[in-house]
């Protein structure tokens, strides 16, 4: 599978026949290059509800018929907007046609605003991970450093992890470059940062902090082939 990363927390999965999406935070992200004109995809898994995660959740799954793929609360809340949705939980995993997805803890909060100063909780935020023919993608939604990350790289052989560095609401890099160490996966990419001035970081620092060779910077449109 193609793995591709397209700024804040976007990561684009391609597979033989299925294109899956991550949180798909576009219009109004200035670090995305995607456009969701273009943008043609099966399946969009979300880790929370805010609002610079679930994106453009509602228009790219309306247009595509897309599947999307959350948090039980957040998969309600989407589906009584009409669209086709599957519910999931912490812990809980599912396989698809397209690879199998679980859902695992993050420390964060998931909420949607809506207009009218209007917020809709929709559950607890999760990470994920994805796999597919022999490979598994490590995407940790938001979130601030926990210990039960050493059950990641005890459990799981990750081949590829995105981390969040941006700090304020999220790990910021010393704390991610422990996780990093702890999930063990063989490449990590760090994501959630540059997006607002209040998450401003330096992704090559992050980088040159983790051992070996375990660091890559990804720019928006860099692809990982596994």
């Amino acid at each position: 599978m193609n793995v591709s990363y397209h700024g804040h927390s976007v990561v684009q999965i391609k597979t033989d026949q299925h294109t899956i999406i991550i949180d798909p935070f576009i219009n109004g992200n200035g670090q995305t290059d995607l456009k969701t004109d273009d943008l043609k995809v099966d399946v969009i898994l979300l880790t929370h509800g805010h609002n610079d995660h679930v994106g453009d959740t509602i228009e790219l799954a309306k247009k595509n018929n897309a599947l999307v793929v959350a948090p039980f609360e957040l998969a309600t809340y989407l589906g009584w907007k009409g669209l086709n949705v599957h519910p999931m939980h912490i812990g809980g995993s599912y396989t698809f046609d397209f690879g199998t997805v679980k859902l695992t803890q993050a420390f964060h909060g998931s909420s949607y605003e809506e207009e009218g100063e209007k917020i809709v909780y929709t559950g607890m935020p999760a990470g994920i991970l994805f796999k597919h023919d022999g490979k598994t993608v490590y995407h940790a939604g938001d979130t601030g450093l926990f210990s039960d990350m050493k059950l990641l790289g005890e459990l799981e052989e990750i081949d590829l992890a995105f981390l969040p560095i941006g700090d304020n609401f999220t790990m910021g890099p010393e704390d991610a470059a422990i996780a990093a160490k702890w999930i063990k996966a063989k490449t990590v990419v760090p994501m959630h940062y540059n997006t607002f001035p209040v998450i401003e970081q330096n992704p090559q620092g992050f980088v040159d902090s983790l051992p070996g060779k375990m660091g890559k910077v990804m720019k928006a449109g860099d692809s990982i082939k596994l």
